[in-house]
């Protein structure tokens, strides 16, 4: 019998709004909370057997010992709509200068970003923003994504019908991300504004840098007012550790 709703969430301060939106359509409904596999990995066996997995937000990759074990399946809320699936979309979107964008719902299968898809929000994205208001923007549409769904979440014990959009374009990964962070020396200046428009915001932990006669230096962005030409002083940048 489907009793509980597990929510695997990139940050704890989550779960409250999205259990209680759950709980509003179905108030027999128990919660799970995890924001590691490590506290997937300690639900009991037999709780599995009765729940569902909703995942937001999250890097952690959920082991198929665990999602054959649930038994209502498990969706996944990507920041990012079907084309773009994988690591970091709205960075790869705006190195790609795509006019649109959105957020995915889908089942989820032992591959990532691979499962059908039950959900969509798309949106046009506005002249000017960057790779950061982008990233805001996609969360947004994720939130009213999720709530549209509330009620099929906590209350269909049967799958999601399918929307009949599939995936496309690459799934992206860190590795990827990284190495176009990774500029060299002979880079053209049009590729290295590129590269700076996409990736220069560094709340990923991957910064800019560039490698100069054998030494690898960090670039730091000048701030340039919207439509200005992007440039990189020498002052600018900062040799890497």
């Amino acid at each position: 019998m489907f009793d509980t709703i597990i929510l695997l969430t990139g940050s704890r301060d989550q779960q409250l709004a999205l259990s209680e939106l759950l709980r509003a359509h179905n108030g027999a409904l128990a919660f799970r909370c995890a924001v590691s596999l490590q506290d997937l990995e300690a639900i009991e066996r037999d709780v599995l057997g009765r729940s569902r997995l909703l995942a937001f937000t999250t890097g952690v990759v959920v082991p198929a010992a665990i999602l054959q074990a649930l038994g209502y399946g498990a969706y996944n809320f990507h920041p990012g709509p079907p084309d773009y699936p994988g690591w970091a979309p709205a960075h790869f979107a705006m190195y790609d200068g795509t006019k649109r964008f959105g957020a995915t719902a889908h089942a989820m299968e032992t591959r990532v970003d691979c499962g059908a898809i039950v959900g969509v929000e798309p949106f046009d994205i506005p002249q000017g923003v960057d790779v950061r208001g982008l990233e805001q923007m996609a969360f947004v549409r994720l939130a009213y994504l999720f709530w549209r769904m509330s009620r099929d979440l906590a209350c269909q014990a049967g799958p999601l019908p399918a929307l009949g959009t599939g995936w496309s374009g690459t799934k992206t990964t860190r590795q990827m991300y990284a190495a176009l962070c990774d500029m060299p020396a002979d880079i053209d200046r049009s590729e290295m504004a590129r590269r700076i428009h996409a990736f220069h915001d560094d709340f990923r932990g991957i910064p800019l840098t560039v490698n100069l006669h054998g030494t690898r230096f960090q670039l730091m962005r000048a701030e340039a007012a919207v439509g200005e030409p992007m440039t990189v002083d020498a002052p600018a940048l900062a040799l890497a550790s």
